[in-house]
């Protein structure tokens, strides 16, 4: 599946054989590719245009990687950010997610891997900013705060309607226990809290039981998963 051609990627990578060999790959994808091989040329790039994903090493020259999304968060610049590094031990993983990377990939890695990791951000952001979502006939409407199913009103409370909304952005994806409890609960419940799978039980019972449906998957030992069609 080819991606969407404007979708933009900005690659900041100081070695210029991998730089131009991403570019090369996913320009052939059909991704709009800029690279830039200095930290602070990347970030002047970044004031003044927009991208879909930004590519980031760690260790460039001018300004290091973790830094330059440290500034991106700090500003309010939400743009995707996939690190690419050769440090792939668990303490850089997590300062990398800290400063608000979205995703980590270890080099050398494969370019089939790069690119779906790729095409996962870009799709997981292009769903989120949309203001209806859809799983079959399960239809929210983020503008109205509303939700319909079949053609039938469904009415949710303020926290139910945020649960099914973290499920719908990521349809067809498990979404985690911690990463549920993180974005509906703002990190204040323990990830063996049971008030997530009462939630859950809410959620079938209103949107899933009278329409003789299971879009609503549970995925033990891991969380929860809505089908992209619906059940």
């Amino acid at each position: 599946m080819a991606a969407r051609q404007s979708a933009r990627v900005l690659v900041v990578e100081d070695e210029t054989a991998l730089a131009k060999a991403l570019a090369e790959g996913l320009h052939h994808d059909g991704f709009a590719v800029e690279t830039v091989e200095d930290g602070l040329l990347a970030w002047d790039r970044l004031l003044h245009r927009t991208y879909d994903l930004i590519l980031l090493d760690l260790m460039l020259p001018g300004l290091g990687g973790l830094p330059l999304c440290a500034r991106l968060r700090d500003t309010g610049v939400a743009t995707p950010v996939l690190v690419l590094t050769a440090r792939s031990a668990e303490h850089d993983q997590l300062r990398a997610f800290d400063t608000g990377a979205d995703d980590f990939l270890a080099k050398p890695f494969s370019y089939q891997v790069l690119l779906a990791r790729v095409r996962a951000l870009i799709r997981r952001t292009t769903k989120a900013d949309a203001r209806v979502l859809t799983a079959g006939d399960l239809v929210l409407d983020r503008g109205s705060r509303s939700c319909r199913r079949d053609g039938t009103d469904i009415e949710l409370t303020p926290r139910e309607f945020a649960l099914l909304e973290a499920l719908m952005v990521r349809a067809g994806q498990v979404v985690t226990r911690r990463a549920a409890l993180d974005e509906v609960w703002d990190f204040a419940l323990d990830e063996e809290s049971k008030v997530l799978d009462v939630y859950i039980g809410y959620l079938r019972r209103k949107v899933d039981l009278p329409f003789s449906r299971h879009a609503v998957q549970t995925v033990r030992g891991v969380g929860y998963r809505l089908d992209a069609d619906g059940g």
